[in-house]
């Protein structure tokens, strides 16, 4: 199984789902996208493109000899899922859907344009902490401190002296102000249908999502009949994937899934 983190996240996200995926018998891959974690900046930010990281995973793939895969994406990494079908089709055994499909809510995409690439001057994790609040709070409003600190741990490093830096290159929000990453409909619709078509698919959405409405989903539904949605109550974008009703859905997921 491989985990694909979201746009501006990494693979820090996926460590207790790991974990959870790896005790039901199954191998995990976790990879940090370029741009992210502990890959590489690239010098050339317009590189910085679905189409780009799916080629990298293939070439991953390759490197640790995997024919074929079933892919868990949040996000930007459900994308990445969908391309990886479109170009190789072969080697997409089933996918989940975090929270996003062929089509968002533009209120969504404009909220997280709002903060991508923009670096906040942060001094102590108390800081970290707040920043991440207020950007997310819509989305987990049950979260306490604690999930809040745990959270900003996920999404920043620490530097040399022990202050939290974000950890992603600023610059990924390059393509998109150069309007690289506007949605093409018809190809997207085309690309998820594609995903759907002879494998299985699981769409796991928070009930309180911004990205995936609950129009979108139904239209995903009629889409593509053989989709099974999941939703995450008391969640907005994205679900951690590590709530009772995700982990739930997920054990549901793999038991229809075949396993050679």
């Amino acid at each position: 199984m491989v985990c694909l983190h979201g746009l501006t996240r990494n693979s820090k996200d996926f460590g207790g789902l790991a974990a959870w995926i790896a005790a039901r018998d199954h191998r995990v891959i976790v990879p940090d996208m370029r741009g992210r974690g502990l890959s590489a900046y690239d010098p050339n930010p317009m590189r910085y493109v679905p189409a780009t990281y799916a080629a990298d995973i293939a070439q991953l793939l390759d490197k640790l000899g995997i024919d074929r895969a079933i892919f868990i994406g949040t996000s930007m990494g459900g994308l990445i899922a969908m391309d990886l079908a479109a170009k190789w089709p072969l080697r997409v055994v089933g996918a989940v859907l975090n929270d996003v499909g062929p089509e968002a809510s533009p209120a969504g995409l404009a909220r997280i344009a709002s903060y991508t690439g923009l670096v906040a001057p942060l001094e102590t994790w108390l800081d970290a902490r707040d920043y991440v609040r207020r950007i997310n709070e819509a989305a987990f409003p049950l979260f306490d401190d604690d999930e809040w600190m745990e959270f900003a741990r996920l999404t920043f490093r620490t530097d040399g002296d022990g202050k939290p830096l974000f950890d992603y290159d600023p610059a990924i929000a390059e393509p998109i102000k150069a309007g690289l990453l506007k949605p093409d409909p018809p190809t997207a619709w085309r690309r998820f249908q594609q995903l759907c078509d002879r494998r299985p698919v699981m769409l796991i959405r928070g009930a309180l999502s911004d990205i995936v409405s609950d129009d979108i989903a139904a239209k995903m539904q009629a889409k593509a009949p053989s989709l099974t949605v999941a939703e995450v109550p008391d969640v907005g974008h994205a679900p951690l994937l590590n709530e009772p009703a995700a982990l739930d859905a997920l054990a549901r997921f793999l038991e229809r899934v075949p396993v050679e």
